[in-house]
């Protein structure tokens, strides 16, 4: 070992090798809150100026995958053009899709799986959000079992096809200490 990359501590003594107690120590996430987590985080990689979501893929609780709402690959999108059609033309939440450069978060994160060849079917999906209709009959498709999301919304056809479909549905209720 090299003694130039040896690092010395002056206090060692002082250092300790021993877990925190489990007073200082914060609580260990469930599998739901830590994939949870993840989903609001690649939320942030959304370049749509309405709504930021984003899903993760979970099979094992091995990620398969991700999404977030955003145009596609080599397309601008609304934060780089600075504009938002639907939101020019005052379409409302959940009308008119077809007027939306981006795709939906769930749809990225399923296409993700597919362009790379991962097998999702049996998986749960976690979203920031409840899927649409679209999304929905996507999901059933893809053969995905379980859905996890925090905020609901409201698109009563696509929660009567997933119940149908016997997906499991979950609201997630966060726990924040």
């Amino acid at each position: 070992m090299d003694p130039a990359r040896t690092t010395r501590y002056s206090n060692a003594e002082n250092l300790t090798m021993f877990p925190l107690s489990e007073a200082l120590r914060p609580p260990r996430p469930s599998w739901d809150e830590y994939f949870m987590e993840m989903a609001e985080v690649v939320s942030k990689r959304s370049t749509c100026l309405r709504r930021q979501v984003g899903a993760v893929i979970v099979k094992d609780k091995h990620i398969l995958a991700t999404g977030y709402n955003g145009a596609p690959r080599g397309i601008d999108n609304c934060l780089e053009l600075s504009t938002c059609l639907r939101q020019e033309l005052k379409v409302p939440s959940g009308e008119r899709q077809e007027f939306c450069r981006g795709s939906h978060a769930e749809q990225n994160a399923l296409t993700q799986a597919a362009y790379h060849g991962v097998k999702i079917s049996g998986a749960t999906l976690y979203c920031t959000h409840m899927p649409c209709i679209t999304c929905a009959k996507m999901i059933i498709n893809a053969g995905i079992v379980r859905i996890v999301f925090q905020n609901f919304y409201p698109d009563d056809l696509a929660v009567q096809m997933l119940n149908e479909s016997r997906i499991e549905l979950v609201l997630f209720a966060d726990r924040k200490m």
